[in-house]
């Protein structure tokens, strides 16, 4: 098995023992890339940003997204997310944010309440891309 160890300074650095992303080769030469799962924090200070679910959701798509694409990957790949929520009732807010990066052929997905996420963010998302 390959492995390839994903790493950009357009996302935040990794705050534990982990890689933003890992990708695989599998079969024909295809990859998938396992996201490790990302919070609000701005990439160039490392701090959580400013503001509410909504800007915090929209800080964790584009760090996803600059992981994806630092793997040769996009949102278009993605074929599984995992949802983290602080509280469900932020579900509506974060979901039609999300919805936005997946206008068509959205991937399979899991949303849960987690009674604890790191940095007391309100949100994180995980992926699983296939290129």
């Amino acid at each position: 098995m390959q492995r390839t160890i994903v790493s950009t300074a357009q996302a935040p650095a990794a705050i534990g023992p982990y890689s933003q992303a890992v990708a695989v080769t599998v079969g024909d030469g295809k990859q998938m890339i396992f996201c490790s799962g990302q919070i609000a924090l701005d990439p160039a200070t490392g701090a959580m940003v400013d503001g509410d679910v909504s800007a915090q959701t929209r800080q964790v798509l584009a760090n996803l997204g600059a992981v994806l694409e630092a793997a040769g990957a996009s949102f278009a790949n993605v074929v599984k997310t995992t949802i983290f929520l602080a509280d469900m009732a932020d579900f509506a807010t974060v979901n039609a944010l999300y919805g936005e990066r997946f206008p068509t052929e959205p991937p399979a997905r899991a949303t849960v309440q987690a009674s604890g996420l790191p940095k007391n963010a309100r949100v994180e998302i995980d992926a699983i891309a296939i290129v």
